[in-house]
């Protein structure tokens, strides 16, 4: 259900969903999404709150997803070139949902 909500969210924000559940060698992209040029790779967690949900999310993950996001981005015909951007797609236990773009950017 998260997923579902989180991609109505980004689709009625102008994306369009390239792929769910996306998998490469490198692990699972929850969504890969497309606006333009720019592909957004987007980690989806659910938690009772946006506090709780975020906290979800350790380094390890981030650096799956990241190398992911790579590997999927070698398969387009810019390549590694591509403008992508990393987000956080957090959903509480209302089903709301809040995106924070380029969660995984370093400080």
């Amino acid at each position: 259900m998260a997923e579902a909500s989180v991609a109505e969210e980004y689709r009625l924000a102008g994306y369009d969903v390239i792929a769910r559940r996306w998998r490469g060698r490198s692990g699972e992209i929850d969504l890969i999404l497309r606006r333009g040029a720019q592909y957004v790779f987007a980690e989806v967690k659910s938690a009772a709150d946006f506090s709780s949900a975020a906290e979800r999310i350790n380094r390890r993950q981030m650096d799956r997803i990241c190398n992911a996001a790579c590997e999927f981005c070698a398969t387009l015909p810019s390549g590694q070139m591509t403008e992508m951007r990393l987000d956080a797609a957090l959903v509480d236990q209302f089903g709301r949902v809040e995106i924070l773009e380029s969660a995984f950017a370093a400080d």
